[in-house]
């Protein structure tokens, strides 16, 4: 990225406005839910703000400014390489209001260093990246709050269009030519983390794909017809996980802190998932989806959620289906038809719709609708090929396996992707929570196969 692309006073900006999002994200917490139950897929959210400004603070004084820590011992606090995930709610953290205070006067020394000169291409690259490293623990922070069962969060940005947006399904698929596509970011993008670097040829064979992501409709259709009871549409680790009780990272720390009946009907629904982790059976057979600390019948057109990898996959089995790779999905994000009309042209977009930045009207981003839409909504966000929701809404699984392009090269957050290549699965598009400063079609969002608790849905391809 030029230096110059933005300017010291937009830097601040976007600090001053991430950390007031951070903020109104646990306003309304009591001190005991920002320390939360011990649960393997989330952090206490009074560390997890405490981290946000410790990491602020380290690549934007201490590394660039060489300024001496602000806080002692925050280091054996708030480093996440060093400080083991299950120790985090034994550490003594610093108070609500001492840990506020922290962020307080890290930000305003950032904002003040920014203000006294441009920054220089060198540095530029960390301002950016500990901007979006809040901007990414905010949606942690969002599926913090859906997971523990807390209250929607009460934000000042005002929805640029309901969550009951309509345009119903959207079905079918369209056909992309393959051919030699390049797959991953190109020097001249926006920023871009070490996992996304750089674009290569990739060659694709013509596929088919579907418009949108699949439905609480289509779902409940594959629960219904015992899909989860079925072992032909499992892989041998998804079936292992769905005997095991579904992930016991979320479902059996969920049965040490949730009534067992109120969440999941029985005590049987542990031994074996049956159905999306938040979905639970009335007793007359009807449907409930919980979205926060609510209760409420899905809606049959928006796409399904929280479902993890080995449920994608079983699905797509169950219909006839597969989840397209990474190289599939960037192609029908990214690509153009070619003017034979019979191969992907040489363009590339920035985004589903072109270069353009995303605005309401193409992506369901930024809490804008504080919910999903439905798959057949916003049209503007269509790709060249037609697919619509690539971007925003909900994060998308693909077959792929989280790896390193050729010629990695690790950049200076050393621990951002390398740790996590070989165990993980790659998503696409962002969600409703995601940043819309964030997101672009060559981003690699990355999970491990069980995880239920995020913002995840996925759409099929052909076989």
């Amino acid at each position: 990225m030029e230096a110059g692309e933005f300017s010291s006073s937009q830097l601040v900006d976007f600090l001053r406005e991430t950390r007031s999002r951070t903020l109104e994200l646990v306003a309304d917490l009591t001190d005991e839910q920002m320390i939360g139950p011990r649960l393997a897929i989330v952090n206490p959210p009074l560390w997890e703000i405490g981290h946000i400004a410790w990491t602020q603070e380290f690549w934007a004084l201490r590394h660039l400014r060489r300024q001496k820590p602000l806080l002692e011992g925050a280091d054996a606090i708030y480093n996440s390489s060093d400080v083991a995930h299950d120790t985090r709610w034994e550490l003594l953290l610093p108070s609500r209001e001492k840990t506020l205070e922290y962020m307080k006067s890290v930000l305003n020394r950032v904002t003040d260093s920014l203000s006294s000169q441009e920054p220089a291409r060198e540095t530029l690259y960390f301002y950016l990246l500990v901007i979006f490293h809040e901007d990414m623990h905010d949606e942690a922070i969002a599926y913090t709050r859906q997971t523990l069962a807390y209250p929607p969060p009460k934000l000042s940005v005002a929805p640029a269009h309901s969550n009951n947006i309509g345009s119903g399904p959207l079905t079918g698929d369209v056909e992309i030519p393959g051919g030699t596509f390049m797959l991953g970011a190109t020097p001249d993008s926006p920023f871009v983390f070490d996992n996304e670097k750089w674009a290569h040829p990739v060659q694709v064979k013509p596929f088919r794909i579907a418009r949108a992501p699949v439905t609480n409709a289509e779902f409940a259709a594959f629960v219904e017809s015992g899909g989860y009871r079925k072992r032909k549409y499992w892989s041998a680790e998804g079936w292992r996980w769905l005997e095991s009780g579904g992930s016991p990272a979320l479902e059996q720390s969920f049965a040490k802190f949730f009534n067992k009946d109120q969440e999941y009907g029985s005590s049987s629904s542990l031994q074996k998932a049956e159905h999306p982790v938040y979905w639970r059976r009335e007793p007359g057979g009807r449907w409930l989806q919980r979205v926060f600390d609510t209760h409420v019948p899905p809606r049959e057109h928006l796409p399904v959620l929280h479902v993890n990898w080995y449920e994608a996959q079983a699905y797509c089995n169950w219909a006839g289906r597969r989840l397209p790779t990474e190289a599939e999905w960037e192609m029908a994000a990214s690509g153009e038809p070619g003017t034979d009309g019979r191969s992907v042209g040489g363009g590339r977009r920035l985004f589903p719709w072109g270069d353009e930045p995303p605005t309401p009207d193409r992506g369901n981003l930024d809490w804008r609708a504080m919910g999903c839409v439905e798959v057949g909504a916003l049209p503007n966000g269509d790709s060249a090929f037609g697919c619509r929701q690539m971007i925003g809404n909900v994060w998308e699984w693909t077959a792929s396996d989280f790896q390193p392009y050729p010629g990695f090269v690790i950049d200076p957050y050393k621990e951002y992707s390398r740790p996590w290549f070989g165990t993980h699965k790659v998503l696409r598009g962002g969600c409703w929570t995601t940043r819309a400063r964030l997101i672009r079609n060559s981003w690699r969002n990355f999970y491990t196969p069980d995880r239920r608790d995020v913002w995840a849905g996925f759409r099929t391809c052909a076989k």
